[in-house]
């Protein structure tokens, strides 16, 4: 593995930690606020936070292009003036992106209402086996371990969520899924505008973007208290700076360097980590089920990325 990828992969190894314990920040935060109140302002303070970091390297090196036209730049390369369609690019690519999140979030923060973290964090995982089936769409080619991942990660999934008496199917569970969709879409838009757009920048304006459909969803649906507010401060802080301002960008920037569906084999850890802190700190139950129904899932993930573990030399970035 050369030093690129070995540190992409730990970029995506730090992003799933944070990501996981932040099912637990986001249990915690709508003790106090509504889902979109914690989405709005989570995102509007992960998108502030990048900015001291887009001046910091605006002024160490400002050559640094906004969109690439083709590979990126050397270091010691002027970059090209800014065309209109560059900002045309970036302004359509970044609005693509904060919606996609938007839908993704927003699902995802209103299931977690009805389950809890551990499970959100492994249904939210289902990303991770739809990226390589919805490559089909794409014309890839869809080998038998992504069929028989699929078919592990569904009975986990069922397991982890079936209802124990007919007729009463947890609605968060249902919503987590669906926003899964939505991370699919996103994993697949980002590894193609992160190679065109300069990542931080991309994900300050992504942000910006998905707080402000949520505030706006805010206060439509909610009534949005300036004290409720602070009295989730903690949580929303770790949202805000650790989910969004951290981890999002991480991704962006490892996924330069790492395919989509190497990037999901990593990425898949946030549901372990998501049932850690669940169990750690909201001490929810870790029955048979629970841990039955995660790891089925865990290996459908891993076996749809078979190709990617035992053949990852001869991965191509695509």
């Amino acid at each position: 593995m050369n030093k690129t990828a070995l540190k992409a992969d730990i970029l995506l190894v730090i992003t799933s930690i944070i990501w996981g314990f932040a099912f637990v920040a986001q249990r915690l935060g709508m003790d106090y606020i509504g889902p979109f109140t914690y989405n709005g302002v989570r995102f509007a303070l992960g998108s502030l936070s990048l900015l001291p970091l887009i001046a910091f390297f605006a002024s160490q090196n400002k050559n640094k292009p906004l969109v690439y036209h083709g590979e990126p730049l050397p270091e010691n390369q002027a970059a090209k003036p800014l065309r209109r369609t560059d900002h045309i690019l970036f302004l359509l690519g970044s609005f693509a992106a904060g919606t996609v999140l938007f839908a993704g979030a927003s699902l995802q923060q209103m299931g977690m209402q009805y389950t809890t973290a551990g499970k959100a964090g492994f249904l939210t995982g289902l990303y991770v086996v739809l990226v390589p089936i919805v490559g089909i769409v794409l014309g890839q080619t869809t080998k038998l371990p992504t069929w028989l991942g699929a078919i592990l990660a569904v009975l986990g999934m069922y397991i982890l969520s079936a209802p124990d008496h007919l007729g009463q199917i947890n609605p968060g569970d249902v919503l987590v899924i669906i926003s899964a969709f939505f991370w699919t879409f996103h994993v697949l838009l980002i590894d193609k505008l992160s190679k065109r757009i300069d990542p931080i920048r991309l994900s300050a304006a992504q942000f910006a973007w998905c707080a402000l459909y949520s505030i706006i969803a805010a206060f439509m649906f909610e009534h949005p208290d300036l004290n409720a507010i602070l009295k989730a401060a903690i949580p929303i802080l770790y949202g805000g700076l650790g989910s969004v301002g951290i981890a999002y960008t991480l991704q962006v920037v490892a996924q330069r360097d790492a395919p989509p569906a190497h990037s999901s084999i990593i990425m898949c850890l946030e549901g372990v980590f998501a049932t850690l802190g669940g169990i750690l700190i909201l001490a929810e139950p870790a029955g048979l089920r629970n841990i039955g129904g995660s790891a089925l899932m865990l290996l459908g993930m891993l076996a749809t990325q078979w190709d990617v573990i035992f053949g990852g030399s001869n991965e191509k970035k695509s």
